[in-house]
């Protein structure tokens, strides 16, 4: 990419979308186009081939899509995979229409196996059956790779995939419904430690609502009081988390040094690759990138941090009836490292950092 080339980032304004265009910024990128889901609606394709046909970009961020906790995904399964591959089909077939020069695909390590063997190297996909309650997400995802994969291969196109681990860091989601473990687990053990000093006044402002009792209702719902907050599962499972803006870094220097031919042996010959040009007969899969830190940690262990962050003092009741989710989901980052990068933000101050900017400090 040179500094003047005209870049989209689909889905600036969330929490992987919003890192990369600050990161391009910093980095003096000048011609960044942007639209926000009120100007163009990306599970529309006649609008989106409208957007491309007018604004012709020459690389495209794929960093929008509808995405949410173990709750929404088990709720809102139909959502999850009808917006989601509208998204991407649209995206990356006008990407190839107008012939993009390369493509950025932002997926999720939801799409490996619920067994997958740990940690889960790239080759693991589509090997077993997935978790259940993520499911829809994670097919639409893994249709995403295989779309770039297919478009590369057939049309020889330059898209390639990027499968992040948990992300958090600015701009995150903080919905109690909706959000995902650790920004959720910022707020109701924030809210649980404002409603234990009774400082009644910031709880009603925080959720918007007029008194303390419809306050306290509402929390109820998500097993948040001062005296204690409950947490879905055992506990027992152990997640990866990577700042969103170290994500975002490791989005723009792939988009800068490498291509689609750096992502799979067969394909390492070829400096540009073109329709049919790899070994006849050759199983080209598997081309996606994992993107984490390659350390994982429990949920449990993840609650504690948070609590002595947050200074709450009451006590954490894990709820066994609800669903565990997968056990363990930690990538094998070697791939990414082999491509010369690394993440920076260890796990603690990245916490320090999110909570900081939830209470506005």
């Amino acid at each position: 990419m040179q500094k003047d080339s005209k870049i989209y980032i689909a889905g600036h304004r969330g929490l992987v979308g919003s890192a990369i265009l600050k990161n391009l910024n910093q980095k003096g990128y000048k011609n960044i186009v942007t639209r926000t889901h009120k100007d163009l609606d990306l599970t529309n394709q006649e609008a989106v081939a409208e957007f491309f046909s007018n604004e012709k970009p020459e690389y495209v961020f794929l960093a929008a899509a509808k995405v949410g906790g173990i709750v929404a995904n088990h709720i809102y399964r139909a959502d999850f995979i009808y917006e989601n591959m509208m998204i991407q089909n649209n995206v990356i077939h006008q990407s190839y229409v107008h012939k993009v020069k390369k493509l950025l695909f932002l997926g999720s390590t939801c799409i490996y196996p619920k067994n997958a063997p740990q940690p889960m190297k790239e080759e693991y996909l589509l090997t077993d059956v997935l978790e259940y309650t993520n499911e829809p997400y994670a097919i639409a995802k893994i249709a995403g790779i295989k779309m770039c994969e297919s478009y590369n291969l057939q049309y020889g196109t330059n898209f390639l995939s990027v499968m992040p681990t948990n992300l958090y860091g600015p701009n995150d989601n903080f919905d109690l419904e909706k959000s995902h473990v650790l920004p959720a687990l910022i707020r109701k053990m924030h809210l649980a430690k404002l409603l234990s000093e009774t400082k009644y006044d910031e709880v009603i402002k925080d959720l918007g609502v007029n008194l303390i009792e419809e306050a306290r209702d509402y929390l109820s719902k998500f097993g948040v009081s001062e005296d204690s907050v409950e947490i879905w599962g055992s506990g027992k499972p152990k997640r990866e988390f990577l700042w969103s803006e170290d994500m975002a870094d490791a989005s723009v220097f792939i988009m800068e040094n490498r291509d689609f031919s750096d992502c799979h042996p067969e394909l390492s010959c070829h400096s540009e690759l073109v329709s049919g040009s790899f070994s006849k007969g050759a199983e080209i899969r598997n081309t996606h990138i994992n993107i984490g830190t390659g350390v994982d940690i429990s949920i449990k262990e993840l609650a504690e941090i948070i609590k002595n962050t947050v200074e709450y003092k009451g006590d954490l009741v894990f709820n066994t009836n609800k669903p565990d989710g997968t056990m363990r989901k930690l990538t094998d980052v070697s791939k990414l490292n082999g491509l010369g990068w690394k993440f920076k933000t260890e796990l603690d101050s990245g916490i320090k950092e999110l909570y900081k900017l939830y209470i506005g400090k």
